[in-house]
């Protein structure tokens, strides 16, 4: 009897753990962002994959959380953006639009400020960001790519902002987009609406690296590996100054150089790897 008691109760016990991690499983699932950070990379993944990743409310207000997350830890070096399944993402979530279609204009720029809030932290983040962009990346999602600091992708990833076909505009990437990929190819491909290839996205300068599918998950690891291996100082010191510099005049941008040299000479990692140059010489 007191064996049988204590099989039944570790039966149950283990029911009740089965159920606790189907449960976790449920909400870790249903997360619009997943977030971890490992040898110094912040992994922030859009996870809503059977809407491809589309860009609702509860996503945009997590996104933006995970990415100040990633700005305060200082163990952060590169901050990883990434799309779960087979898209990086699809654009706004189009259902959500509908439904606050007749909402007042109040409503539609919180909205609208929301993603505006977002490309800033991304663009005053201390950190690089690299979006690893495997599959689509349309509309809202090709800005959000288009916002980080560094595109990589599949060699069959599509890219485009076809919100002109719905009546609709790309507005607050537009400030992005031009600086990537001039006036001309930008304001081609917001009023065309066309989609194109990862290979043409690179000629356009509006990515970095393309890689083959097959290779894709080690090439981006291996590019962020080497990111992160960098003086984590003097990549922050370089994003910030680059950024800085737009609407300066040639010498402005030029002084807010001198400072910065000034102020990257007098970090530990300079410091360290002058000395480490030194002893090799």
């Amino acid at each position: 009897m007191k064996a049988w008691t204590a099989a039944a109760l570790w039966r149950s016990r283990r029911t009740r753990r089965a159920r606790l991690t189907a449960r976790r499983c449920c909400a870790w699932r249903s997360m619009p962002i997943l977030y971890s950070v490992e040898s110094g990379v912040a992994r922030i993944t859009l996870n809503r994959p059977k809407k491809r990743n589309a860009l609702s409310p509860e996503l945009i207000a997590a996104l933006s959380e995970a990415l100040a997350q990633s700005a305060r830890d200082g163990s952060v070096r590169v901050a990883l953006l990434a799309g779960a399944g087979q898209d990086f993402c699809s654009g706004a979530d189009l259902a959500a639009l509908d439904r606050t279609a007749e909402a007042g204009v109040f409503d539609h720029l919180d909205a609208a400020r929301a993603i505006a809030e977002v490309f800033l932290a991304m663009r005053r983040h201390p950190r690089p960001i690299v979006a690893a962009v495997r599959g689509r990346a349309l509309a809202g999602g090709c800005g959000l790519a288009t916002a980080c600091d560094l595109i990589l992708a599949s060699e069959s990833a599509l890219f485009g902002y076809p919100e002109v076909k719905i009546g609709f505009i790309p507005a607050m990437v537009m400030a992005i987009l031009r600086r990537s990929v001039g006036e001309k190819r930008a304001f081609e491909l917001i009023t065309s609406g066309e989609v194109i290839s990862a290979a043409e996205a690179q000629a356009a300068g509006m990515i970095n690296r393309v890689y083959p599918d097959a290779e894709f998950d080690r090439s981006v690891e291996a590019y962020v590996a080497a990111l992160a291996a960098k003086p984590a100082s003097a990549v922050g010191l370089a994003k910030n100054l680059l950024y800085h510099m737009d609407g300066m005049t040639f010498e402005s941008a030029l002084e807010a150089g001198v400072h910065a040299n000034a102020l990257a000479r007098m970090t530990e990692d300079a410091k360290r790897g002058i000395e480490r140059f030194v002893k090799k010489a």
